[in-house]
């Protein structure tokens, strides 16, 4: 998107910034912010770095009702659209104290800031003499963007360890501290939408026990370096679909379509539900492979594969075809009119 076609009061909103003290990037890059590397720019990208922070764009977004924001952290689970982002990211960065990668047990549970990346968390707990978060060694994004997926992987995830997060509405620029109940965590989703900030966590840990915590690191890392692809990509691409009709990446697999490339994205050849990006690679050669995908493995088996990747500026026809049911799940709506609620937001 070029800036003369943007809506968003980018200079009256970049001041604001300025004027709080934050770091600021206008029509900045944010496709380069993820791990797929392709998509456009925004209108601004600002950096956070703690509750403060963002309780100060909070303030400033506030003034401009309307202002589409998108919170990302290491962008290892969203796809820009080439056209980009007519609107304000808010990234979110590590503060300058090293002391702030701390992680400490405090009556059993742990406590972090949403900035942290998940393999400094197992790492440090398990340091830390804590059991209960080994398996999030093998999962590239931070913790912010983990509860807003409820990210998961060997056997465990978010929901089953999460106790509370400490949240910012950067529509209103309030505080609360939420309950993982509060959040309706459920299978890669969560009822927070995109003016829902965190920042902080709380996981309730054990003793190790007889688990030889540094060998269940390095047990998981060596298992992910054999079957999963690096490079540009973003994870799984698609959901599993419901028991009993087999993993995503079984689906995939069995259509034959390892290899499948669209453009400068290919289907990985080491895992099937996995998505490479090459260096001249689009958002709209990710997007028209995911769709070849979702109808051939329509076709042959009647299963529609639905994306947990977050899918930012495309239109409401793209967005929809890959949508899964949790969007419209009566009990996660209520819980986003829950978060509203206890954030000031309209509900």
């Amino acid at each position: 998107m070029s800036p003369s076609s943007r809506r968003t009061d980018t200079e009256g909103i970049a001041a604001a910034l300025r004027a709080a003290g934050l770091s600021v990037g206008v029509d900045a890059p944010f496709g380069a912010l993820t791990t797929y590397g392709v998509g456009g720019s925004a209108a601004l990208v600002v950096e956070t770095a703690g509750q403060d922070d963002a309780v100060a764009v909070g303030r400033v977004i506030s003034a401009h009702p309307g202002t589409e924001v998108c919170v990302i952290g290491n962008g290892s689970n969203t796809l820009v659209a080439d056209s980009g982002f007519d609107g304000v990211v808010v990234r979110t960065r590590p503060p300058k104290d090293p002391a702030a990668f701390a992680v400490e047990i405090v009556d059993g549970t742990v406590s972090v800031g949403a900035w942290m990346p998940l393999p400094v968390l197992a790492r440090r707990s398990v340091a830390a003499g804590a059991h209960g978060l080994e398996w999030a060694v093998g999962v590239p994004g931070t913790v912010g963007g983990a509860v807003r997926m409820n990210a998961g992987g060997h056997g465990a995830e978010m929901v089953d360890s999460l106790v509370t997060v400490r949240l910012v509405s950067l529509a209103t620029g309030a505080c609360a501290e939420a309950s993982a109940l509060d959040l309706a965590l459920h299978f890669r989703g969560s009822a927070l939408g995109p003016s829902h900030l965190v920042t902080e966590a709380t996981f309730a840990v054990s003793p190790p026990g007889d688990h030889d915590g540094e060998a269940d690191l390095a047990a998981i890392v060596a298992w992910r370096r054999e079957h999963q692809p690096g490079g540009r990509n973003a994870g799984s691409v698609f959901v599993n679909p419901s028991p009993g009709q087999g993993s995503a990446g079984a689906l995939i697999d069995a259509a034959g379509l390892r290899g499948l490339t669209v453009g400068d994205a290919t289907v990985s050849q080491k895992h099937a539900n996995f998505i490479q990006t090459g260096p001249v690679a689009t958002a709209a050669d990710v997007v028209g492979l995911m769709e070849s995908v979702q109808d051939t493995v329509r076709e042959r088996t009647g299963i529609v594969l639905r994306s947990e990747v977050r899918m930012v500026g495309f239109g409401a026809a793209v967005t929809a075809r890959f949508a899964g049911e949790s969007h419209t799940d009566p009990a996660v709506e209520a819980a986003r009119r829950g978060l509203a609620r206890m954030l000031g937001e309209p509900s």
